[in-house]
């Protein structure tokens, strides 16, 4: 016998909170056993129920690029940050120059970011956006060196709260590398801080 919308709603908002990652529709159906499990087409209908309940509350519930979580909402984040004593990591606009050209301009190698921001990219810079799981090598460009190209992930997505790169704030001109970063740091709600981190420098 299937769940009924109540009850299959307490379900899925259990399920988000103890996961506490983002769950595809498909993860959420293996939570039943084959005579109670609900279409997937039911689990959505539950899950914009939920997402409608929370709308005006202080939790939210998101579809990102991984699935649906719970979440505060972003204008609370300077609350709930104090909840940690360790402040969360500021950036350079080096770096966020960089996650902009390749957020935007995909795929994009390490030359052509390089000429556009005018200046030479830190390999620390390029190591701490793979070690974080924002961007990823998706291929080499069929030229001598083979350089490799560089595009973002679905943790990038995630983390910025976004479906698809569909979903990027537009950017009217691309060309400039320090409005790229403005732009990012406004609409992506990154706070850059120069220095950061001996790591994010420029070298």
């Amino acid at each position: 016998m299937n769940a009924s919308s109540e009850s299959l709603q307490r379900i899925l908002e259990a399920a988000l909170l103890v996961a506490g990652r983002p769950l595809t529709p498909a993860q959420m159906q293996k939570l039943f056993s084959a005579d109670d499990m609900p279409e997937i087409a039911a689990i959505r209908a539950a899950l914009q129920a939920i997402a409608e309940r929370f709308k005006d509350s202080g939790i939210q519930l998101a579809e990102v690029a991984s699935g649906w979580q719970l979440q505060s909402p972003p204008e609370l984040a300077d609350y709930i940050g104090r909840l940690w004593e360790e402040r969360a990591p500021r950036y350079s606009r080096a770096l966020l120059e960089t996650l902009a050209l390749i957020a935007w301009r995909q795929p994009i190698t390490r030359a052509e970011i390089e000429e556009v921001r005018g200046v030479t990219v830190s390999s620390h810079i390029t190591r701490t956006l793979l070690e974080r799981e924002w961007i990823r090598i998706i291929g080499h460009r069929d030229i001598p060196g083979k350089p490799a190209l560089y595009g973002t992930t679905r943790s990038f997505l995630d983390h910025f709260n976004l479906k698809s790169l569909n979903d990027l704030p537009p950017l009217a001109d691309l060309q400039d590398p320090v409005q790229q970063a403005e732009r990012l740091q406004a609409q992506l709600e990154l706070t850059p801080e120069e220095p950061v981190t001996e790591d994010c420098a420029e070298e």
